[in-house]
């Protein structure tokens, strides 16, 4: 959105103190401290280390609106490891107001057992967007977990809303911070992602909105994820279909990766395709992405399903893991896997499927 360019010109120096001293205030990231004095204008080194992002399982990421109460106790009995209460899209202009406070009944009297409460706020080109963060925090914020901020274009535009929260949060005194999760939905969104990866302590993920990031870019398509019927190459009668969303992935895993937030993929429109969903899933989590968006129930076993890495992957990263703890009592810096090269590099590869696999069993 960014209406707020040009200005904040605090925010910059802000992060570059951020960005190597800033320790656990936001406990859900680990941060070593480095005492260095960087020059004037660097604000980010090579070697520093890569911030751990949050533990908490992340495979599905359900949505229903805040206009349909009838929804809420199915999601709360359901297998989603988040839960994302809508007050966007999803809702009517006319319904905003009953929306909002259906959101704050249901938080306050439903049992949401131990899953992640997120509630995706208008954005900051509306009217609601500031009312939605004002309510929710004042009457239930003891149990939101994360505000879900829509259609962010630079860092500004988060910055304000963290603003809102921090004054909300003092004025209430509250001691349970409110985390961000944002959603890239616009050429300015992924052309700004870098920095809006870092633009607050809040952040914990980011999640690619594919039909309005569509609509921005002037694609030529109406589908909401997927493989699109004319994005392929022909080679002879044979055509080869390729991803028009990989790139955007790419660009928000790296982001995200950098700063210790989460990547997280969005919507699959046509919920009667399972193995179109289950495609792009697969796709998302080769990328390095830990969820993806469910606007339907029957995918939320099919997100499950991807995310959780399988048996069969876990064992052979164990095997790995165990073949080169073998090759370092050799001496040895690299060694022979099923007849492929496994080295230093293997064992990063082979922790991140371990480390994700004990994660979701211990939730």
């Amino acid at each position: 959105m960014g209406w707020l360019k040009g200005g904040a010109p605090h925010l910059t120096s802000l992060r570059r103190r951020m960005s190597l001293h800033r320790i656990a205030q936001d406990n859900t990231k680990q941060y070593i401290k480095l005492e260095i004095s960087l020059p004037k204008g660097i604000d980010h080194m090579s070697f520093r280390l890569q911030p751990t992002p949050p533990a908490r399982p992340n495979r599905c990421q359900l949505f229903g609106p805040g206009s349909n109460t009838k929804l809420f106790a199915k999601m709360a009995a359901s297998a989603a490891d988040v839960i994302n209460l809508d007050l966007e899209d999803s809702v009517a202009p006319s319904d905003k107001d009953t929306a909002r406070a259906n959101i704050i009944a249901a938080l306050n009297t439903i049992d949401w057992g131990t899953k992640t409460i997120s509630v995706r706020i208008n954005s900051l080109d509306t009217p609601y967007w500031y009312r939605d963060v004002v309510d929710l925090l004042e009457q239930a914020g003891e149990r939101i977990d994360q505000i879900m901020i829509p259609k962010v274009g630079c860092a500004e535009d988060v910055y304000a809303v963290d603003a809102l929260v921090t004054a909300i949060e003092r004025a209430k005194g509250r001691t349970k911070p409110i985390n961000f999760e944002v959603i890239i939905e616009s050429a300015a969104g992924l052309a700004h992602v870098e920095s809006i990866a870092a633009a607050s302590p809040r952040m914990v993920a980011m999640s690619l909105g594919a039909a309005d990031f569509a609509a921005s870019m002037g694609m030529q398509t109406t589908g909401i994820g997927g493989t699109q019927d004319n994005y392929y190459m022909l080679h002879g009668e044979t055509r080869h279909y390729s991803d028009p969303w990989h790139w955007a992935q790419t660009a928000i895993v790296a982001a995200c990766r950098t700063h210790g937030i989460l990547p997280v993929d969005g919507p699959f429109g046509d919920f009667s395709d399972d193995e179109g969903y289950r495609a792009q899933a697969r796709r998302s989590a080769t990328l390095g992405m830990v969820g993806k968006w469910a606007i339907h129930p029957k995918q939320i076993a099919l997100a499950n399903e991807v995310f959780t890495p399988s048996e069969a992957a876990v064992a052979e990263a164990r095997e790995i893991l165990a073949a080169m703890e073998v090759a370092k009592a050799n001496g040895e810096g690299a060694t022979v896997y099923k007849g492929r090269l496994v080295d230093i590099a293997s064992i990063k590869q082979a922790e991140v499927i371990v480390a994700q696999s004990e994660l979701i069993a211990g939730s």
